[in-house]
């Protein structure tokens, strides 16, 4: 009795398409609605990755407003980071297209930077400002300087210096004092060898003749001895490391860069090597 109930229940393939038949929806001509929507189903891969994803100790096991059920923070953090590069793209876009505004940012740039920009500063020749006497007096003594101390500034920039202090009010001995001692103070300026003490640089080059040489007291030393012109001497110390070239009593010699020494309050230079000899008048065949 029991299996005639079981029997009568069940149900053949051809009843259960028939009922399907019956729910099947039909268009106005009659004829049987297809639903072409795609269905998505997760392939085997995704299904197992998923289920690892589920089961991670660090998944989160329930849905909340600040998480995502079943990812990682790890893997929430990376999603959201991807949303937020999108939206930054999708803006960036939107105002690549507004119409002119590539150009009217130029022209706000030009006009913020035109305004701001200061007036040309005018520069005049100190010189034409000043009397026909001062002019006369500043050019006398700017040839002077230059006689006094060769190598430095040109004629034409110390009457330039001599000028703008007088147009500043200065008095011209005052002016002249001043620009010589700035005049002294030029690298590679031929400073007097009276004058060495008082120019305040570490170096100074002088002009001279080889008044003395004696013994070195040491074997570091190469040459020790006395150099002279017409305002004075000053002894002169060359290391035997710089490698400079020997010299000789009653030559004609520069020094150029040599180093200024102190010892029981007298000055001396020495030559290093980064200092330099010159022979002014070798070479000199024409006046033979």
């Amino acid at each position: 009795m029991s299996s005639k109930n079981v029997s009568s229940e069940v149900v053949s393939v051809d009843e259960q398409a028939f009922e399907k038949h019956d729910d099947v929806e039909v268009d106005e001509d009659g004829f049987e609605v297809v639903d072409e929507t795609p269905e998505f189903r997760a392939t085997v891969d995704m299904e197992v990755q998923a289920k690892v994803d589920s089961n991670h100790p660090d998944a989160r096991v329930e849905e909340g407003p600040d998480h995502l059920f079943g990812k990682t923070l790890e893997q929430e953090e990376r999603i959201e980071a991807r949303e937020a590069e999108l939206e930054h793209i999708s803006a960036q876009a939107e105002l690549s297209q507004q119409e002119g505004r590539a150009k009217r940012t130029r022209e706000v740039v030009v006009a913020q930077c035109g305004r701001d920009e200061p007036e040309p500063v005018e520069r005049t020749d100190p010189r034409e400002k000043l009397t026909q006497e001062e002019l006369a007096a500043v050019n006398k003594q700017a040839m002077r300087i230059s006689d006094e101390v060769q190598g430095g500034w040109s004629r034409a920039v110390v009457a330039k210096q001599l000028a703008e202090k007088v147009q500043r009010g200065q008095d011209v001995t005052k002016a002249v004092l001043e620009t010589l001692e700035e005049q002294k103070a030029v690298p590679g300026a031929i400073v007097p060898i009276a004058d060495v003490p008082d120019v305040p640089v570490g170096e100074v080059t002088v002009e001279g003749t080889i008044e003395t040489l004696w013994e070195p007291s040491s074997t570091s030393i190469q040459q020790v001895g006395l150099i002279a012109d017409d305002s004075g001497k000053i002894k002169f110390t060359c290391w035997e490391k710089s490698g400079q070239t020997v010299v000789r009593e009653g030559q004609t010699v520069r020094f150029r860069a040599a180093a200024k020494n102190w010892y029981e309050g007298r000055c001396s230079i020495a030559l290093t090597g980064w200092s330099r000899i010159e022979f002014p008048e070798r070479g000199r065949w024409w006046e033979e």
